[in-house]
């Protein structure tokens, strides 16, 4: 009688310390990512003017495309560090009937980092959209003997190689 007294009192304080364990302090807990990992680098690739397609391999697969707003893409990514507060980006990629890129809105803005945002300092890169008629200016032509020149007489003597191809096998039994 007093063994198995003993015993289930054990067995109750084991099952105890169990169940206490999944909420006891030091045990690690997971970060969880959800959606589309959205970098300050995507966004200024963006211009407008871009196909869907563009749009597409730059950015990946929209996490949301609303049947009633088919001209708008939503991308969202939310991260939950083990036991931290959730935090959530969204951005939402707007096109016209051309199905071209008209605007960005959202968490992320063109040409200013995060960090410059909140430290409020200038970076210097400000994109401006394009108008219609306007083109880009010219690039300006490299020095003869630079490394540049060097690079581009190196790409335009490079000479295509036409890909072997193999002979077909003998199908004809033996």
């Amino acid at each position: 009688m007093q063994n198995t007294k003993l015993l289930l009192t054990s067995f109750t304080f084991v099952g105890l310390l169990a169940l206490a364990g999944c909420s006891f302090p030091g045990v690690y807990k997971i970060d969880i990512q959800q959606g589309n990992v959205v970098t300050q680098d995507m966004i200024d690739q963006l211009r407008p003017g871009m196909t869907r397609r563009q749009v597409r391999f730059i950015m990946g697969n929209p996490l949301l495309t609303d049947t009633f707003h088919a001209d708008r893409w939503d991308y969202l990514y939310s991260l939950q560090p083990g036991g931290g507060e959730r935090q959530q980006e969204r951005i939402s990629v707007i096109f016209n009937a051309n199905d071209q890129l008209v605007s960005l809105s959202g968490d992320f803005m063109p040409g200013v980092s995060r960090d410059e945002a909140i430290m409020g300092k200038d970076s210097g890169t400000t994109v401006t959209p394009a108008e219609n008629g306007e083109k880009a200016k010219p690039e300006k032509p490299v020095k003869p003997g630079s490394l540049l020149d060097q690079i581009q007489k190196d790409v335009d003597s490079v000479e295509t190689v036409p890909v072997p191809t193999p002979e077909p096998l003998d199908t004809t039994p033996q």
